[in-house]
């Protein structure tokens, strides 16, 4: 077997390393997508801040013990079909009202 040249070695060492590294920025730029849509939603649905809706996702990821990128995932898909996992939507609202404002701004007080 002929050997291959140290430099060679160091080269293809190196493209199948940037291969990889290229994979897994690809991979976070999709995940990145999804989950600012869904703040998007969170947004939307409790009159919110976007800092406020990445609160909210990041909660309900915590207290339901699931990934914060399919938590954003089954967002947007209850977004697209209406529905949710129970234990997602309890938790979804929950969080939404803690950090949602009182009221909509410019709308006469709650009696």
């Amino acid at each position: 077997m002929p050997r291959v040249p140290r430099e060679s070695r160091d080269e293809t060492d190196r493209i199948a390393a940037l291969q990889q590294e290229v994979g897994q920025l690809r991979d976070a730029v999709a995940s990145h997508a999804v989950v600012d849509q869904a703040i998007g939603v969170i947004v939307a649905l409790g009159r919110m801040t976007p800092d406020g809706g990445w609160t909210v996702l990041r909660e309900v990821s915590q207290h339901t013990n699931i990934k914060l990128r399919n938590v954003a995932e089954l967002i947007l898909f209850w977004g697209r079909g209406g529905r949710i996992p129970e234990e997602i939507r309890a938790e979804l609202e929950d969080a939404v009202d803690r950090h949602s404002p009182p009221q909509i701004p410019g709308a006469p007080p709650l009696d």
